[in-house]
């Protein structure tokens, strides 16, 4: 099951990621994970990224693409996967479309979990709280936010169209969030 998890940040798209790798055995693809273990890895692209990560900025298209491009080719993405944090812009969409399609990849699905803003810098700040990730510190979230606002928000439109979107209330609990998603996947 090939499937493209969207939403703000905070929207839950990291808990329901796990959650569908354990009920589908399917690799989460996560930019802002693979970001964060190249920072942590001090690599070259790694420095590079945390400029813009620190400055709460999106890393550059040519940087992100080469790395979902690398990441989708290994063997446990043959069977499906969960892409959470990308695309973030309507340009990386056109380019992650050319990407599956290279490799004869068709998304089952695309879901967008919606919340509110106000729950979504509560929900940002609990978690800063307790995993003190530097980009959940409160400056760094209102950036994240507008960058959202401005450049991920036109990918609803982008992909409403596209037969596979589909929108989930990501103000329900995890449970009911989750049973919505598993029966959005198996419609």
């Amino acid at each position: 099951m090939y499937i493209l998890l969207m939403g703000p940040p905070g929207a839950g798209k990291g808990t329901q990621a796990a959650r569908l790798i354990e009920k589908y055995g399917i690799p989460q693809i996560s930019t802002g994970d693979m970001f964060r273990a190249a920072v942590k890895e001090s690599t070259p692209l790694g420095l590079e990224a945390k400029k813009y990560m620190d400055a709460g900025q999106l890393v550059p298209d040519s940087v992100t693409i080469g790395i979902v491009r690398e990441r989708l080719s290994k063997d446990d993405c043959k069977q499906g996967f969960i892409l959470d944090g990308f695309p973030r812009t309507t340009a990386q969409a056109v380019s992650l479309d050319a990407i599956l399609k290279e490799m004869n990849i068709v998304l089952d699905a695309v879901l967008n979990l919606s919340v509110p803003s106000e729950e979504l810098v509560r929900r940002i700040s609990e978690r800063a709280r307790l995993e003190n990730r530097d980009d959940d510190k409160p400056e760094t979230v209102q950036k994240r936010l507008a960058v959202y606002e401005e450049s991920t928000k036109p990918l609803i439109d982008y992909y409403r169209n596209s037969g596979q979107y589909v929108e989930i209330n990501g103000l329900q609990d995890v449970d009911t969030v989750f049973a919505n998603i598993v029966t959005a996947l198996e419609k």
